[in-house]
């Protein structure tokens, strides 16, 4: 299907989007019903029918990293759940994009949110939790509007809530807005302000996420860009995914900079 930008905003003729597919383009908006039309929550639908496991071995087998800085492989962070672990597991959107002149995540939480949320559904049920946060800069007021319209849009066409798509599997995901403090970017800090504690990092070890995480549980903290990834992983498949990008390391880059009268990061 062609896709066509609006005037100004077309990528560069070597430039390939996929998870910025949908910014700026003629026609788009943010409506579930026009998510829908253009294939989305397809991958959702295809992970539901997959066991949790072989969701977490296609993304390792992409190679993907993290999109938040540290580029730490995405799909082993996801192992490092313990495997006789018996407390809750909860996922975490890191939404906090508060570096000066970065607003990658806040193009997609304002074009596509549910890009987003399917991903972050694909990417709690591989992982096992029930309970998912997205952890929003308190200076992205449109953003939370509009995610918390596309999350009731998604509950609605039972994709989010009680037994999605018939599956029996179950999640809850809420918003939750910072307050404008910059060091809740790193994860730990993060957890301790969705606490309602001083956004303090944490000392690790022991305090690895993964392990001891939100309300002393497994939590799995990732950026808003590595979740919509999960999404293009589940349809590519693991093995073709990672084939894309740079080769060494495999970390399939769609960040770029902006011309030089509007720079930032994107």
């Amino acid at each position: 299907m062609s896709i066509t930008y609006l005037p100004g905003k077309e990528p560069h003729p070597r430039e390939t989007r996929r998870i910025l597919k949908n910014v700026n383009r003629e026609g788009w908006n943010t409506s579930i019903d026009c998510y829908l039309a253009d294939g989305g929550y397809e991958e959702l639908k295809k992970a539901l029918g997959m066991e949790p496991k072989a969701v977490i071995d296609e993304v390792k087998k992409s190679g993907l990293r993290g999109r938040g800085g540290a580029g730490f492989p995405t799909g082993v962070k996801w192992t490092f759940i313990p495997p006789n672990n018996t407390k809750p597991v909860y996922l975490v959107c890191n939404c906090d994009e508060s570096e000066p002149g970065t607003f990658k995540d806040r193009y997609i939480v304002h074009q596509d949110p549910h890009q987003l949320i399917e991903g972050m559904v694909i990417s709690s049920y591989a992982v096992g939790a029930h309970l998912a946060y997205i952890y929003m800069r308190e200076e992205f007021p449109m953003a939370a509007e509009i995610m918390l319209k596309a999350l009731q849009e998604a509950r609605e066409r039972g994709f989010l809530g009680s037994n999605i798509q018939g599956s029996g599997y179950d999640l809850e995901i809420h918003v939750h807005r910072g307050a404008g403090a910059y060091i809740c970017g790193e994860e730990t800090a993060l957890l301790n302000s969705l606490e309602g504690q001083r956004p303090y990092p944490r000392i690790k070890p022991p305090f690895f996420p993964a392990a001891i995480g939100l309300y002393g549980c497994p939590t799995i903290v990732n950026n808003v860009e590595s979740l919509c990834q999960v999404k293009h992983v589940i349809a590519m498949g693991g093995e073709a995914y990672s084939q894309e990008g740079a080769r060494r390391p495999r970390y399939p880059h769609h960040r770029r900079f902006r011309r030089r009268e509007t720079p930032g990061v994107l």
